[in-house]
C-alpha cells in the first residue's frame, strides 16, 4: 500500500496540508503518517536554561497527534489507516530517517510553518527537506485543497535529460493519479538548436508511458513562464527537478516583479535526480 508522510508543527498551513494529504489518500487508496519533529526549547541567559523537560515535550506532541488522528479518523469514517510519529530532532533530519524506514509514495509539506522566513514563501523546514531527503516532497500553498490531479506539467531545461531526469518516478506519479503530462521549457527568442531537439526526442521515449506533450514557452524569466502557462493551462500539480537548477528558490522567491508568482495556488512535487 502507498504511504502518505505528512509533517506537521501543528501549525495552520501545517494542518491545510494535512487536509490536502487526507483528501489524496482516499482517492488513490494510501495510508497517512502524521509526522511531528520537537526540538528542546532553550532560555538564553548567560547559561542556556530549559523551559520543560524532553519527556513533557514529547507527551505534548503525541498529545498533539492524537487529537489530529481522531479528526481526520472522524472525517474520513475510517476510510483510510492513519499512523502518527513523534521524534526529537531536526526537522529534515527526522524526515529523511522516517522516510528511509517506510519508503513513502510522497510526502506532503505546508508552506512557511512557525519557522518559516520572511523573505520566502516556504517555511525553512521545507525547503531543507526539499534540498537534503531524497523522496519526493509536494509543497501545498497556503489554502489550497485538494482536488484530482488531471494536469501535470513538469519544468525541464531538457539539458542532460538520460542522466538527470527521473523517468520512471515521473511516469510512476502520472499513472497513479492517471493525469496528463506536459513538459514544459522555457526558452527566449526561439533558441532551439541540434541538441535540444536530440535532448526533447530522448525525454519523449523516457518518458513514453506517460505520453508527454511538450510545450516551448517563450519568457526571459523561466520561473514567470512556467507560472503563466500553469495557471492559464489550469495545471493541477508542478513538478520540478530542484537541485538541478535552483529552480525551487525561483519560484518561490518575493520580488515586486514576481507578485503574480507569488501568488500561485499550485502544488509543487519537488523529485530529485
Amino acid at each position: 500500500m502507498k504511504t502518505l508522510l505528512v509533517p506537521t508543527d501543528f501549525s495552520p498551513l501545517s494542518i491545510n496540508a494535512i487536509h490536502y494529504a487526507t483528501d489524496m489518500a482516499i482517492e488513490i487508496g494510501a495510508s497517512l503518517i502524521l509526522l511531528n519533529a520537537y526540538q528542546i526549547p532553550f532560555t538564553f541567559t548567560e547559561v542556556p536554561v530549559v523551559d520543560i523537560s524532553v519527556e513533557e515535550i514529547h507527551q505534548l506532541s503525541l498529545l498533539k497527534l492524537h487529537e489530529l488522528k481522531i479528526n481526520v479518523e472522524h472525517v474520513t469514517s475510517g476510510k483510510i489507516k492513519i499512523y502518527t510519529e513523534s521524534r526529537l530532532g531536526y526537522v529534515s533530519e527526522v524526515i529523511d530517517e522516517v522516510s528511509e524506514k517506510i519508503e513513502p509514495f510522497l510526502i506532503i509539506m505546508g508552506t512557511k510553518g512557525h519557522s518559516g522566513f520572511e523573505g520566502l514563501f516556504m517555511g525553512s523546514n521545507t525547503i531543507d527537506t526539499i534540498l537534503k531527503v531524497k523522496h519526493p516532497v509536494l509543497v501545498v500553498p497556503p489554502g489550497v485543497r485538494y482536488k484530482k490531479i488531471g494536469k501535470i506539467g513538469f519544468a525541464c531545461d531538457l539539458k542532460e535529460v538520460v542522466e538527470t531526469i527521473p523517468a520512471t518516478q515521473i511516469t510512476k506519479i502520472v499513472n497513479v493519479f492517471g493525469a496528463e503530462l506536459s513538459v514544459l521549457n522555457v526558452n527566449f527568442n526561439n533558441k532551439y538548436d541540434a541538441d535540444t531537439a536530440e535532448e526533447t526526442l530522448l525525454l519523449q521515449t523516457m518518458l513514453e508511458k506517460s505520453k508527454p506533450t511538450f510545450e516551448h514557452i517563450e519568457n526571459v524569466d523561466v520561473s514567470e513562464g512556467i507560472h503563466f502557462f500553469a495557471e492559464k493551462n489550469c495545471l493541477d500539480l508542478l513538478i520540478t527537478i530542484p537541485k538541478k537548477h535552483k529552480l525551487i528558490q525561483r519560484l518561490f522567491n518575493r520580488s515586486q516583479s514576481e507578485e503574480i508568482i507569488f501568488q500561485s495556488h499550485i502544488p509543487i512535487l519537488c523529485i530529485h535526480e
